[in-house]
């Protein structure tokens, strides 16, 4: 099986780990993907700054958190994952997309189960934990407490693995934010707290 990615060395390194028997093949952009002939391509930097991918009948694997497949007009071989840090790591994927039994093999051959959700912007963890970080932030500007106390406050209290301002640095608060501004389109209630968009 050979699969192609394109990707941050973090994403490179932890995808190839997942399967040594794989032919793995990286590249740099959208350009050299579409060259390479493969049983599934992984482009995980944001899809919707990209080159247009054209590969036709092989699954198409892209990160794309704030554009649907829909919105982006894309065939049926491609699905969207999550692949922000702390998600992309999980063994569970959720996913928007066709899944047929030719996806299930791939997913299958790097050990990922998967969660098939709408075709909605943020999916439903990312959009979760993007609201969490939020409230942290409008908690902050606030001087409800400091950025640590509040980390340590949700990890112990609700168990969560990060801090939401921890999770915030590993996402990285220009994702957060260009989320919750596309989903604040719909529903003012995403709209960004001042303290994270200072953030950027």
């Amino acid at each position: 099986m050979k699969l192609v990615v394109c990707g941050t060395d973090a994403q490179w390194n932890y995808l190839t780990s997942l399967n040594e028997t794989v032919e793995w093949v990286r590249v740099d952009d959208a350009i050299k993907l579409n060259n390479e002939n493969a049983d599934a391509y992984f482009y995980l930097h944001d899809y919707e700054k990209t080159t247009p991918i054209t590969i036709e009948t092989q699954p198409v694997f892209i990160n794309s958190m704030h554009n649907t497949l829909h919105l982006l007009a894309l065939p049926n071989n491609f699905i969207r994952i999550n692949a922000w840090p702390t998600f992309f790591e999980q063994p569970i994927w959720e996913v928007a997309g066709v899944t047929d039994s030719n996806v299930h093999t791939i997913l299958k051959n790097i050990h990922k189960k998967i969660i098939n959700v709408n075709d909605e912007p943020g999916f439903i963890s990312a959009r979760v934990v993007a609201m969490i970080i939020n409230e942290a932030y409008f908690a902050k500007g606030d001087h409800v407490s400091s950025a640590e106390d509040i980390d340590t406050a949700m990890k112990l209290g609700t168990n969560y693995p990060y801090g939401p301002f921890e999770w915030c640095q590993l996402i990285g608060a220009k994702n957060i934010v260009a989320l919750l501004q596309t989903l604040s389109i719909q529903d003012v209630k995403y709209t960004p707290a001042p303290a994270l968009i200072n953030e950027i």
